[in-house]
């Protein structure tokens, strides 16, 4: 037994049975893979639809992976205090994009941890098996307020020892950007997914909808029926404690930080899914909620924003779905 969301923009005017042929294709990126089925345009090979993701996710890479050291947000995170880094355009917009959710969520979602990441052993500094010092977590250096972006002349204030991260929002940009290229090349009906992220556009040949199951943490079950949705010019972005972590002392420490308390997030929030249109957009909200724990509720509710919030308590799991989301399920 399932429930079933849909959005009003499947209409049976937009499930029309498409022609055309199936594209089942993937490879690597961001230290995951990514995959796309698509029912494309006769004519239109595999490689050229191969390419154009993969050039998509490449130009994510150059620009916002902190891993790369030649990358632009590389250059930006070692540049001098008190100057302006250039930045290309995509860089900016999901910068800019960052520090929009930093101010809806009161810096539950802060694209300055960067330092932070280090110390807990998420980045490219390399892993960790102690919890950092309280004197270097102290002196880490945050503060989204003090970033500023020259939108005319392409660049970004460097204040001084400000670290950049977007790791919770650049995958979501990237569905978002290889969907864009797809759609250039006249492909309408696809289903997009970089390391869990997913957007869906269109809908298979035979007109039914992509669907995708809402992932739910894989050590128990919920009391309610899994949520199938159907991606129709929609996005999907999961954040779950149990995806990237690492354990001493019989404590789990998960990848998503909390600037306020400068350590991992408790265990109470387990999964947190949202619905977007944009897959970028998807992911941050993704990251706010899981930081801002019990009061992600009411954050999704004022914002009506299509949630799933997963917590974890000594009954089990705990399911809690938005005002939003409820009005897509059948």
């Amino acid at each position: 037994m399932r429930r079933v969301a849909v959005p009003l923009s499947l209409t049976p005017e937009a499930a029309r049975p498409r022609d055309g042929r199936f594209v089942s294709l993937g490879g690597p990126t961001m230290g995951v893979t990514w995959s796309l089925k698509a029912w494309a345009p006769r004519g239109l090979g595999d490689a050229v639809l191969s390419a154009a993701v993969q050039a998509a996710c490449d130009t994510v890479v150059a620009q916002m992976s902190t891993w790369e050291p030649t990358s632009d947000i590389s250059r930006y995170n070692a540049a001098a205090p008190g100057t302006w880094t250039p930045a290309p355009a995509h860089l900016l917009t999901v910068v800019d994009a960052a520090l929009e959710t930093a101010r809806l969520s009161g810096g539950a979602f802060d694209p300055t941890v960067g330092s932070l990441v280090d110390l807990w052993g998420f980045g490219p500094a390399g892993a960790v098996t102690t919890e950092p010092a309280a004197a270097s977590l102290c002196a880490a250096r945050l503060g989204w307020r003090d970033v500023r972006i020259d939108a005319e002349a392409r660049t970004i204030f460097q204040p001084g020892g400000l670290r950049l991260d977007l790791s919770g929002i650049a995958k979501g940009f990237g569905v978002d950007l290889a969907a864009q290229a797809l759609e250039a090349l006249g492909v309408r009906d696809y289903l997009l997914e970089i390391g869990g992220e997913l957007r869906g556009g269109g809908v298979k040949g035979d007109g039914e909808p992509w669907w995708v199951e809402i992932e739910p943490p894989p050590e128990d079950e919920l009391a309610e029926p899994p949520i199938l949705v159907a991606l129709h010019g929609l996005s999907i972005a999961t954040s779950g404690d149990w995806r990237r972590t690492w354990s001493v002392g019989g404590m789990r420490y998960s990848h998503t930080l909390d600037p306020a308390t400068r350590a991992p997030v408790p265990g109470s929030v387990a999964a947190v899914s949202v619905l977007h249109p944009d897959c970028m957009r998807a992911d941050a909200l993704c990251t706010a909620l899981t930081v801002l724990g019990p009061a992600g509720a009411a954050f999704a509710t004022r914002h009506d924003i299509a949630a799933q919030i997963v917590s974890r308590d000594a009954g089990g799991l705990r399911e809690w779905v938005s005002p939003a989301l409820m009005r897509l399920l059948d």
